[in-house]
């Protein structure tokens, strides 16, 4: 059962010392927490999931003509044994969901499994991991949802590694793509391909050379997709 922080008051008596507001707003939340599992009001497992993040992997280029194959199973149990919990993954392009009780820097998370994928598997592949708020953004500002003569099933999102450089992408944004359309935000690129993604000029190739990034790319449907379940695991 949820913990009223109003019954926080009194937990701390600071005196001689200048704490800001958030930081004394951390150690309420914490003592709260730690006061109600030692005396029984929440169980254990309710105070370690509710202390997790929900983490979206994507993984660039696995199982693709036969090439740097990895069974899902594999990639599951790779993922346990680096100590995160709840493991899931979603078709074989490689998108896995899982919990860290660590409050981590995605950037480490991400070092952490290419490694390890490395390790395991004899190759190196770009590593994307987002948190469920970073993903559920990137589906709610799609600004092609807004246009009803878009056809969702050709919408897909490009991923980057990080930010490119805005030279770089004034230069695509220049050039003529046909009927693709295409809005840069950030760390991703939205996509309405209305040939279809196997005809596009803007593969993840093409972008990974113009914008000097790794990029990865899924559909539309597989990326609400992974916002379903994540959401399902954070309940």
């Amino acid at each position: 059962m949820p913990v009223d922080l109003n019954e926080c008051t009194g937990i701390f008596s600071l005196t001689g010392m200048k704490l800001s507001a958030d930081y004394i707003l951390e150690l309420k939340i914490f003592s709260t927490f730690a006061k109600a599992f030692f005396t029984k009001k929440i169980s254990s497992t309710y105070f370690l999931i509710n202390c997790m993040t929900t983490y979206i992997t994507i993984l660039r280029g696995i199982n693709v003509g036969g090439h740097k194959s990895i069974k899902m199973e594999a990639l599951r149990q790779m993922f346990t044994r680096l100590g995160f919990l709840n493991v899931q993954t979603y078709i074989q392009s490689g998108n896995v969901i899982f919990q860290n009780p660590e409050i981590t820097d995605t950037q480490l998370l991400e070092n952490k499994i290419k490694n390890k994928i490395s390790e395991n598997f004899g190759f190196e592949i770009s590593v994307l991991v987002l948190t469920l708020n970073d993903l559920e953004n990137v589906v709610e500002n799609n600004p092609f949802l807004s246009d009803n003569t878009k056809d969702p099933a050709y919408l897909h999102i490009t991923f980057f590694s990080s930010l490119p450089e805005k030279a770089f992408v004034d230069k695509i944004n220049a050039e003529n793509y046909n009927a693709d359309e295409f809005v840069c935000s950030r760390k991703n690129i939205y996509l309405y391909c209305p040939n279809g993604y196997g005809k596009t000029k803007l593969t993840n190739t093409f972008l990974e050379t113009k914008l000097k990034v790794a990029a990865t790319t899924r559909n539309w449907k597989t990326v609400n997709e992974l916002v379903v379940l994540a959401e399902k695991l954070s309940e």
